[in-house]
């Protein structure tokens, strides 16, 4: 089972499903909503999706015709993403409290990403903080 919440732990959810596959996407849309490079995502059949707390303080926006993008009202955390005709949901990877191991992880969009991250490139790894 999978657990996620947001920042001030308001919001949460539960998917009973395993994640099968990560993708970082580079596109505008998820850079702008993010203010990061990439969003990391694992899409989880709907089904197996659930909200478990705070599901009134959600609220979204239509990104794209028929994809929203749900967020905790209160901290701004964005948890998931859905298209409601779809048969799965994209959970934001940032916002998920179940550890993981190694799965196949893919970078999309890479023509539309941000001039200043190469995913090719190696960078400088540290614990904590910024030096």
């Amino acid at each position: 089972m999978l657990t996620g919440s947001c920042l001030c732990g308001a919001v949460a959810y539960q998917a009973d499903a395993a994640i099968r596959g990560i993708v970082h996407c580079h596109c505008r849309t998820c850079r702008k909503t993010h203010g990061a490079a990439f969003s990391s995502v694992t899409a989880v059949p709907r089904q197996a999706f659930r909200w478990t707390g705070g599901q009134e303080l959600l609220t979204a926006v239509e990104s794209s015709p028929g994809k929203f993008r749900r967020f905790c009202s209160r901290c701004g955390s964005h948890l998931m993403a859905e298209r409601v005709d779809q048969p799965v949901v994209l959970l934001r990877l940032g916002c998920l409290d179940t550890a993981i191991g190694e799965v196949p992880q893919t970078h999309i969009w890479r023509s539309d990403a941000a001039s200043w991250y190469d995913p090719k490139r190696p960078l400088a790894e540290r614990p904590e903080g910024i030096a």
